[in-house]
């Protein structure tokens, strides 16, 4: 198995789609041309200038599926006829008030329904945050007392949250929690933590999600082993780099208190994989998810799994990649008979762009990723060339 072949990565992709990501990637990777980009995409979507159509058929078409889940279906066809699952995401975010949380809620319904007897579609995510106000977490999370008015919202929230977990063991689809900052954290951890008590007893229906950049995280995974010991569950695990890394430093510094995440990537590398080697020792008890772009880490994950004698399809462990990058791993596993499936966000344009400025700022702080994903599609532009 070769993860670096482009020519399986790309086969797929026509010559214009490789022209707009080289151009998307190129101006991502320069920081300056990045921020200023990123910066103008908010200022039009807080002056609601019509903008729709270009960002459609630009940083939206790379990597997202469409504005609704039908529209998506184009998507998920596409990544299934090379055996890649799909993880539908509906990406709006920033949302604050009853409406939206209810839309969310109602988007999550559709996709666990679209998901029935459905194996393109193996898992379905979601952010708290998307049906609960961030606030509420943040209090939550400092054990400080909601008022009437909060309390009723968050029992909503739970009401919602329930009637979500009931309908995915209903159809069978498991779950997966996004993680999110760090100061919210607590608050979602003790809420899947209790899902996971109660829906995990067989089988593994909720995953939580690690961002490993925090420097907490590995003595976070053993006392889940432990808890789900005593407390006979299984555990469900996301196991992610992290999306907010420049944001925790800048506000630790701001507030002063300790800085919760590596400021060294090599420690963040080595908690990934050492929380690999985790879960694969533990694998009767935890079923996994990778969720990188590090072909290292992918490659240390099929490593583990044939010194285990892990099967190259057991349903426990899957790796995934967002859509519009480092399809390299996402085919390459798929094609070889791993589990391999993609995130798959959407969303109504205008209430996407967060996630997608989100996703700028993210690649920003990754080093070298998007070198590799320019350096992939010149050389896939250059083998199109000799044929």
């Amino acid at each position: 198995m070769n993860l670096k072949n482009n020519t399986n990565a790309l086969k797929d992709k026509s010559n214009y789609e490789l022209n707009r990501a080289w151009l998307l990637f190129k101006l991502i990777s320069n920081p300056f041309i990045s921020r200023a980009l990123t910066s103008l995409l908010q200022l039009a979507l807080n002056l609601k200038l019509p903008i729709k159509f270009l960002v459609k058929a630009t940083i939206f078409k790379q990597f997202c599926g469409g504005e609704t889940i039908e529209e998506s279906k184009k998507t998920v066809n596409k990544l299934w006829s090379s055996k890649i699952g799909s993880i539908l995401d509906y990406s709006a975010e920033g949302k604050k008030n009853e409406s939206d949380f209810k839309n969310v809620y109602e988007q999550g319904i559709q996709i666990l329904e679209e998901s029935r007897n459905n194996k393109k579609i193996p898992f379905v995510v979601f952010k708290l945050t998307g049906l609960v106000p961030f606030e509420l977490l943040n209090k939550k999370s400092n054990k400080i007392n909601l008022n009437k008015e909060e309390n009723l919202v968050f029992t909503n929230f739970q009401k919602r949250l329930k009637m979500i977990c009931e309908k995915a063991r209903e159809i069978n689809t498991p779950i997966f929690i996004d993680a999110e900052e760090s100061w919210i954290q607590d608050a979602i951890d003790h809420i899947v933590l209790d899902l996971m008590k109660k829906y995990n007893k067989k089988k593994v229906l909720i995953y939580n999600t690690l961002q490993m950049y925090r420097n907490d995280r590995i003595k976070y995974l053993n006392f889940l082993i432990d808890t789900a010991k005593e407390n006979k569950f299984k555990i469900g695990l996301k196991i992610v780099r992290g999306a907010y890394h420049e944001k925790e430093i800048e506000r630790a510094k701001r507030n002063e208190y300790d800085i919760p995440v590596h400021l060294d990537k090599k420690l963040t590398d080595n908690d990934f994989n050492k929380s690999l080697e985790i879960c694969i020792k533990n694998i009767d008890l935890i079923s996994l998810c990778s969720g990188t772009h590090n072909i290292e880490s992918s490659e240390y994950l099929v490593k583990l799994m044939n010194e285990n004698g892990i099967l190259k399809d057991d349903e426990r462990i899957y790796s995934s990649q967002l859509l519009g990058m480092s399809d390299n791993i996402s085919y390459n596993l798929a094609l070889t008979g791993y589990n391999a499936c993609k995130y798959v966000p959407y969303g109504p344009v205008k209430d996407v762009i967060p996630y997608l400025i989100r996703r700028a700022e993210e690649n920003r702080s990754i080093a070298g990723q998007m070198s590799r994903e320019l350096i992939n599609i010149v050389e896939e532009k250059k083998r199109r060339k000799k044929l």
